[in-house]
Protein backbone atom coordinates (compact mmCIF):
# COMPACT_ATOMS: atom_id res chain seq x y z
CA UNK A 1 0.00 0.00 0.00
CA UNK A 2 1.02 3.63 -0.40
CA UNK A 3 2.69 5.74 2.24
CA UNK A 4 0.02 6.69 4.77
CA UNK A 5 1.60 10.14 5.14
CA UNK A 6 0.96 10.94 1.48
CA UNK A 7 -2.33 12.19 0.10
CA UNK A 8 -3.79 13.06 -3.27
CA UNK A 9 -2.65 16.67 -2.90
CA UNK A 10 0.98 15.57 -2.57
CA UNK A 11 0.77 13.62 -5.83
CA UNK A 12 -1.26 16.29 -7.61
CA UNK A 13 1.42 18.85 -6.75
CA UNK A 14 3.96 16.91 -8.81
CA UNK A 15 1.85 17.30 -11.96
CA UNK A 16 2.89 20.96 -12.00
CA UNK A 17 6.24 19.92 -13.47
CA UNK A 18 7.26 17.84 -16.46
CA UNK A 19 9.11 14.57 -16.00
CA UNK A 20 12.58 16.01 -16.80
CA UNK A 21 12.10 18.54 -14.01
CA UNK A 22 11.08 15.74 -11.63
CA UNK A 23 14.28 13.90 -12.62
CA UNK A 24 16.29 17.06 -11.90
CA UNK A 25 14.71 17.32 -8.47
CA UNK A 26 15.45 13.69 -7.67
CA UNK A 27 19.08 14.16 -8.74
CA UNK A 28 19.33 17.09 -6.35
CA UNK A 29 17.99 14.99 -3.48
CA UNK A 30 20.37 12.10 -4.16
CA UNK A 31 23.04 11.51 -6.81
CA UNK A 32 21.93 7.88 -7.15
CA UNK A 33 18.90 9.02 -9.14
CA UNK A 34 21.14 10.26 -11.96
CA UNK A 35 21.50 6.67 -13.17
CA UNK A 36 18.38 4.79 -12.08
CA UNK A 37 14.60 4.59 -12.04
CA UNK A 38 13.73 6.22 -15.39
CA UNK A 39 13.06 5.09 -18.96
CA UNK A 40 16.06 5.33 -21.26
CA UNK A 41 14.57 4.61 -24.72
CA UNK A 42 12.40 6.69 -27.02
CA UNK A 43 8.71 5.98 -26.50
CA UNK A 44 5.65 6.57 -28.64
CA UNK A 45 3.32 9.05 -26.91
CA UNK A 46 -0.41 8.87 -27.65
CA UNK A 47 -1.10 12.53 -26.79
CA UNK A 48 1.90 14.81 -26.14
CA UNK A 49 -0.44 17.65 -25.17
CA UNK A 50 -1.67 15.87 -22.03
CA UNK A 51 -0.48 17.06 -18.64
CA UNK A 52 1.92 14.86 -16.66
CA UNK A 53 0.35 11.93 -14.83
CA UNK A 54 1.30 10.79 -11.33
CA UNK A 55 -0.06 7.64 -9.74
CA UNK A 56 0.60 4.22 -8.26
CA UNK A 57 1.96 1.44 -10.44
CA UNK A 58 -0.10 -1.62 -11.24
CA UNK A 59 2.24 -4.09 -12.87
CA UNK A 60 1.83 -7.00 -15.27
CA UNK A 61 3.57 -8.98 -18.00
CA UNK A 62 2.10 -9.90 -21.37
CA UNK A 63 2.98 -11.81 -24.52
CA UNK A 64 1.21 -12.08 -27.86
CA UNK A 65 3.28 -14.18 -30.27
CA UNK A 66 1.91 -17.49 -28.95
CA UNK A 67 -1.53 -18.54 -27.64
CA UNK A 68 -2.25 -18.59 -23.90
CA UNK A 69 -1.21 -21.82 -22.20
CA UNK A 70 -4.12 -21.97 -19.78
CA UNK A 71 -7.79 -22.64 -20.36
CA UNK A 72 -10.12 -19.83 -21.49
CA UNK A 73 -11.42 -19.71 -17.92
CA UNK A 74 -7.88 -19.28 -16.58
CA UNK A 75 -7.24 -16.47 -19.06
CA UNK A 76 -10.44 -14.69 -18.06
CA UNK A 77 -9.66 -15.13 -14.37
CA UNK A 78 -6.22 -13.56 -14.65
CA UNK A 79 -7.63 -10.68 -16.69
CA UNK A 80 -10.32 -10.11 -14.03
CA UNK A 81 -7.78 -10.19 -11.22
CA UNK A 82 -5.61 -7.72 -13.12
CA UNK A 83 -8.55 -5.32 -13.50
CA UNK A 84 -9.18 -5.64 -9.76
CA UNK A 85 -5.66 -4.38 -9.08
CA UNK A 86 -6.26 -1.41 -11.39
CA UNK A 87 -9.35 -0.39 -9.42
CA UNK A 88 -7.83 -1.08 -6.00
CA UNK A 89 -6.25 1.40 -3.59
CA UNK A 90 -3.98 3.29 -3.46
CA UNK A 91 -5.34 5.51 -6.21
CA UNK A 92 -4.98 6.80 -8.84
CA UNK A 93 -3.37 3.94 -10.71
CA UNK A 94 -1.04 3.79 -13.70
CA UNK A 95 -0.66 0.52 -15.59
CA UNK A 96 2.94 -0.61 -16.10
CA UNK A 97 3.04 -3.56 -18.49
CA UNK A 98 6.15 -5.34 -19.72
CA UNK A 99 5.87 -7.25 -23.00
CA UNK A 100 8.20 -10.24 -22.63
CA UNK A 101 7.95 -11.54 -26.21
CA UNK A 102 11.14 -11.79 -28.30
CA UNK A 103 9.53 -9.05 -30.42
CA UNK A 104 7.82 -6.75 -27.90
CA UNK A 105 4.73 -5.10 -29.32
CA UNK A 106 3.99 -7.86 -31.84
CA UNK A 107 0.40 -7.68 -30.61
CA UNK A 108 -1.21 -4.68 -28.94
CA UNK A 109 -2.78 -5.00 -25.49
CA UNK A 110 -3.89 -1.37 -25.71
CA UNK A 111 -6.60 0.11 -27.89
CA UNK A 112 -10.15 1.43 -27.82
CA UNK A 113 -11.51 -1.18 -25.40
CA UNK A 114 -8.72 -1.39 -22.84
CA UNK A 115 -8.20 2.36 -22.62
CA UNK A 116 -11.92 2.80 -21.94
CA UNK A 117 -11.91 0.04 -19.30
CA UNK A 118 -8.82 1.34 -17.53
CA UNK A 119 -9.98 4.94 -17.57
CA UNK A 120 -13.34 3.86 -16.18
CA UNK A 121 -11.56 2.05 -13.34
CA UNK A 122 -9.63 5.17 -12.36
CA UNK A 123 -6.39 4.51 -14.22
CA UNK A 124 -4.55 7.54 -15.63
CA UNK A 125 -2.49 5.86 -18.32
CA UNK A 126 -0.03 3.14 -19.26
CA UNK A 127 3.73 2.81 -19.56
CA UNK A 128 4.77 -0.19 -21.67
CA UNK A 129 7.51 -1.48 -23.92
CA UNK A 130 4.71 -3.07 -25.95
CA UNK A 131 2.40 -1.52 -28.50
CA UNK A 132 -0.93 0.24 -28.78
CA UNK A 133 -3.44 0.68 -31.60
CA UNK A 134 -6.83 2.30 -32.38
CA UNK A 135 -5.15 5.67 -32.02
CA UNK A 136 -8.25 7.48 -33.31
CA UNK A 137 -10.50 5.68 -30.83
CA UNK A 138 -8.50 5.46 -27.59
CA UNK A 139 -10.09 7.10 -24.55
CA UNK A 140 -9.46 10.88 -24.62
CA UNK A 141 -7.30 12.00 -21.72
CA UNK A 142 -5.86 8.54 -21.13
CA UNK A 143 -2.11 8.67 -21.69
CA UNK A 144 -0.26 5.90 -23.50
CA UNK A 145 3.52 5.68 -23.60
CA UNK A 146 4.58 2.62 -25.55
CA UNK A 147 7.30 1.06 -27.61
CA UNK A 148 5.43 1.23 -30.90
CA UNK A 149 2.09 1.46 -32.70
CA UNK A 150 0.86 -1.82 -34.21
CA UNK A 151 -2.33 -2.95 -36.02
CA UNK A 152 -3.13 -6.36 -34.46
CA UNK A 153 -3.67 -7.71 -30.97
CA UNK A 154 -2.43 -11.14 -32.13
CA UNK A 155 -2.58 -13.58 -29.17
CA UNK A 156 -2.02 -10.89 -26.55
CA UNK A 157 -2.63 -12.14 -23.02
CA UNK A 158 -1.45 -11.61 -19.46
CA UNK A 159 1.13 -14.02 -18.10
CA UNK A 160 1.79 -12.40 -14.68
CA UNK A 161 0.35 -9.66 -12.50
CA UNK A 162 1.56 -7.78 -9.42
CA UNK A 163 5.16 -8.52 -10.32
CA UNK A 164 8.35 -6.52 -10.72
CA UNK A 165 8.77 -5.29 -14.31
CA UNK A 166 11.28 -3.32 -16.33
CA UNK A 167 10.23 -0.82 -18.98
CA UNK A 168 13.15 0.44 -21.05
CA UNK A 169 15.48 0.46 -18.04
CA UNK A 170 12.91 1.65 -15.49
CA UNK A 171 12.47 -1.06 -12.83
CA UNK A 172 9.03 -0.90 -11.23
CA UNK A 173 7.43 -2.73 -8.32
CA UNK A 174 3.69 -2.82 -7.57
CA UNK A 175 2.46 0.46 -6.06
CA UNK A 176 5.62 2.42 -6.85
CA UNK A 177 4.82 6.06 -7.53
CA UNK A 178 5.22 6.93 -11.22
CA UNK A 179 5.56 10.33 -12.89
CA UNK A 180 5.18 10.33 -16.67
CA UNK A 181 4.66 12.62 -19.64
CA UNK A 182 5.67 12.79 -23.31
CA UNK A 183 9.36 12.58 -22.35
CA UNK A 184 9.06 9.21 -20.59
CA UNK A 185 8.60 8.05 -17.02
CA UNK A 186 10.38 7.94 -13.68
CA UNK A 187 9.81 6.17 -10.36
CA UNK A 188 9.46 8.68 -7.52
CA UNK A 189 10.47 7.19 -4.16
CA UNK A 190 7.78 7.78 -1.54
CA UNK A 191 10.17 9.56 0.80
CA UNK A 192 11.01 12.07 -1.96
CA UNK A 193 7.46 13.13 -2.82
CA UNK A 194 7.14 15.83 -0.15
CA UNK A 195 10.74 16.99 -0.64
CA UNK A 196 10.56 17.48 -4.39
CA UNK A 197 8.69 20.82 -4.50
CA UNK A 198 11.35 22.56 -2.42
CA UNK A 199 14.16 20.94 -4.40
CA UNK A 200 12.59 22.00 -7.70
CA UNK A 201 12.02 25.53 -6.42
CA UNK A 202 15.72 25.82 -5.58
CA UNK A 203 16.81 24.50 -8.96
CA UNK A 204 14.36 26.78 -10.75
CA UNK A 205 15.72 29.85 -8.95
CA UNK A 206 19.28 28.84 -9.80
CA UNK A 207 18.43 28.27 -13.45
CA UNK A 208 16.55 31.58 -13.68
CA UNK A 209 19.75 33.53 -12.99
CA UNK A 210 21.44 31.93 -15.99
CA UNK A 211 18.42 31.96 -18.27
CA UNK A 212 17.75 35.66 -17.63
CA UNK A 213 21.20 36.74 -18.79
CA UNK A 214 21.33 34.21 -21.64
CA UNK A 215 18.18 35.73 -23.10
CA UNK A 216 19.22 39.34 -22.55
CA UNK A 217 21.14 41.65 -24.91
CA UNK A 218 24.90 41.76 -24.38
CA UNK A 219 25.22 38.15 -23.30
CA UNK A 220 28.76 36.79 -23.49
CA UNK A 221 31.07 34.33 -21.74
CA UNK A 222 32.04 36.79 -19.01
CA UNK A 223 28.38 37.45 -18.21
CA UNK A 224 27.77 33.72 -18.20
CA UNK A 225 30.64 33.06 -15.76
CA UNK A 226 29.27 35.62 -13.31
CA UNK A 227 25.75 34.24 -13.63
CA UNK A 228 27.02 30.71 -12.98
CA UNK A 229 28.82 31.91 -9.86
CA UNK A 230 25.74 33.83 -8.66
CA UNK A 231 23.55 30.80 -9.34
CA UNK A 232 25.75 28.55 -7.21
CA UNK A 233 25.31 30.91 -4.26
CA UNK A 234 21.53 30.47 -4.18
CA UNK A 235 20.44 28.12 -1.40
Amino acid sequence: MGNKTLNSTDLKKLTEWDTPTICNGLEHLSAEYRVKSFTVEHMQCFDPSLSPIVGYARTAMIRSMTPPEGSPADVRDMRARYYETIADDPAPSISIIQDIDPTPGFGAFWGEVNTAIHQGLGCLGVITNGSFRDIDACAPGFQLLGGKIAPSHAWVHLVAIECEVNIFGMAVKPNDIIHADRHGAVVVPEDCVKELPAAIDLLTRREAVILDVARAPGFNVDVLKKAMADSAEIH
